[in-house]
């Protein structure tokens, strides 16, 4: 009688334990529905035209900016060229791990942008594609980067460095 217990116990505990496991194929279903509708999204092809536009030289007039900054005391992360690093920068990532900041700076120079890494007093990488020493300019850039990318890095913001 205890054999046909002890028989039992162990077939009930082989079956729990057996369903508590993952299923692969409930990872390949969901692996393959992603890929299916990776594929199927449309892919917009956008041809641009290039324009030649005479300027005009403009008055002079003093530019101000109300965008909003975020200040922090930045300096540039190991390996980078620290006097690239103006009065306000454009940010378009933010990371712990070095590993995505450099991989993102990699993306951005051969996009052809001079990106350099930022480090703040936590320990943050920021992402800097363009810095100038004037926030209208920031502002126009931080803008031209915003509406080139879209709907990527909709969140880039400006950074004014604290001394």
């Amino acid at each position: 009688m205890n054999k046909i217990w002890l028989f039992g116990a162990a077939i009930s505990m082989v079956l729990a334990f057996g369903s508590c496991k993952p299923k692969q194929s409930a990872y390949k279903a969901a692996y393959e529905q992603a890929k299916e509708k990776e594929s199927t999204a449309p892919v917009e092809v956008v041809e641009q035209e290039e324009e030649i536009v005479e300027e005009v030289a403009p008055v002079s007039k003093p530019r101000t900016s109300t965008a909003t900054t975020r200040s922090e005391k930045i300096s540039a992360a190991q390996g980078e060229d620290a006097s690239r690093l103006k009065r306000y920068s454009v940010v378009i990532g933010s990371f712990k791990n070095k590993t995505n900041a450099y991989s993102l700076k990699e993306r951005m120079q051969n996009a052809g942008y001079n990106a350099v890494l930022g480090e703040n007093e936590q320990g943050m990488l920021r992402v800097i594609v363009a810095s100038f020493n004037d926030k209208a300019d920031a502002a126009d850039s931080r803008d031209a980067i915003k509406a080139k990318y879209a709907p990527d890095f909709q969140d880039a913001w400006l950074l004014e460095r604290q001394y």
